[in-house]
């Protein structure tokens, strides 16, 4: 298996692209890198080999992706439903109005009220994190308790944030957690 491993590195994109669509059923987003084909066809070989997720590990991963599911099917018929005349409603990305604040215009409260709380999603047991970071990827992996990245374990996604970047930031908001 190991020199399997290595072989990956001896791979084209177009193999690895390849690989990537025999595994997921479509070919790969252009903005993915090498690297991230390597890996995901790294952990599938070793996946076959080895074995894959455990059974508790997949049902939270179905039960997650059932919440997706329905989390997004309620959005768009919110959506659906600001139209009275049976075209899809969209929400603007960018403020229109000059006078109005930037944050107004998605519906936050201004002035004297008080800002909306961002959204925050929690990364269940099993899921991976991955960013791409001046020209890395960096993959964190959530277990019980806390996480695991460069086969350290932390408590929290905001020191991992921290080892990576060097500053201060929001992990959750680093790794994509936290929307607006």
């Amino acid at each position: 298996m190991e020199q399997e491993l290595a072989e990956l590195e001896t791979l084209s994109r177009d193999e690895l692209s390849a690989r990537w669509q025999k595994q997921y059923g479509c070919l790969p987003p252009t903005s993915v890198r090498r690297e991230l084909l390597i890996r995901s066809a790294a952990w599938h070989l070793q996946a076959k080999r080895l074995g894959g997720y455990s059974a508790e590990t997949r049902r939270r991963l179905k039960f997650a992706m059932a919440d997706v599911s329905k989390t997004l099917a309620d959005h768009d018929a919110d959506q659906l439903a600001k139209k009275t005349d049976g075209t899809r409603a969209t929400v603007p990305l960018t403020n229109t109005s000059r006078r109005e604040p930037p944050l107004a215009a998605a519906g936050a409260k201004t002035g004297s009220g008080t800002l909306s709380k961002p959204k925050r999603r929690d990364a269940l047991p099993g899921a991976r994190l991955i960013r791409d970071w001046n020209g890395r990827t960096h993959v964190v992996d959530v277990i019980e308790g806390g996480y695991v990245f460069e086969a350290k374990l932390y408590s929290s996604l905001t020191a991992i944030t921290r080892k990576i970047t060097g500053t201060h930031w929001s992990g959750p908001r680093f790794f994509g957690l936290v929307t607006r």
